[in-house]
């Protein structure tokens, strides 16, 4: 089954978010979803000619977490976007972020502080599945560094093409304007 692009036109007009970002980013990911499809099609190729076990194979291998961690990670972070950045502080996850952090503030002000960390990546709000501990994690690259057993709830691109033509170099900035779009409902579902 082959992935498809989805589309996040409506995010366009989104204040904060210029058109030129929009679609660029747009771009970005729909390649993303275009070589997860070419990877896995050249490992199945592979494996049908008895050729899963050569080196052509095993660095497919390794690539398809790329790919398809960029295209995930992308789906997620344009899923949460889109809403009034109104957290309800009734809500399930507020109430969660609130008993671990002692504030959804003092929450908030973590995974900024993640954000804006030096380097490339992503920061990410994870659920932990096993223990229902929330954790604010920074991940350099799509394909390392996500905790095992955890499942994505909030997700901010924090590669440079996410936000170099219109903020420059001020990356806070546009976390300013990430959280003032924040889908809450979407981040809640994915709590459940």
């Amino acid at each position: 089954m082959a992935y498809q692009t989805k589309d996040y036109s409506h995010l366009i007009g989104m204040e904060g978010f210029s058109e030129t970002l929009l679609k660029n980013h747009f771009t970005l990911y729909s390649g993303y979803v275009t070589n997860a499809n070419k990877v896995t099609d050249g490992l199945t190729a592979l494996a049908k000619e008895g050729k899963a076990a050569t080196p052509q194979f095993a660095e497919m291998k390794r690539r398809l977490g790329w790919e398809f961690n960029g295209m995930r990670l992308h789906e997620y972070y344009f899923e949460n976007l889109g809403g009034d950045g109104k957290l309800d502080p009734s809500g399930k996850l507020a109430i969660a972020l609130a008993e671990q952090w002692g504030s959804v503030e003092m929450w908030e002000a973590d995974f900024r502080a993640t954000a804006t960390m030096r380097g490339i990546g992503w920061t990410v709000l994870y659920l932990d599945a096993i223990t229902g501990q929330l954790l604010n994690v920074w991940i350099n690259e799509h394909d390392v560094g996500h905790p095992a057993g955890c499942k994505p709830l909030l997700v901010l691109d924090v590669f440079e093409h996410a936000f170099l033509t219109d903020y420059g170099l001020k990356r806070p900035d546009y976390i300013e304007a990430f959280f003032r779009h924040i889908d809450w409902t979407e981040v809640e579902k994915r709590l459940s």
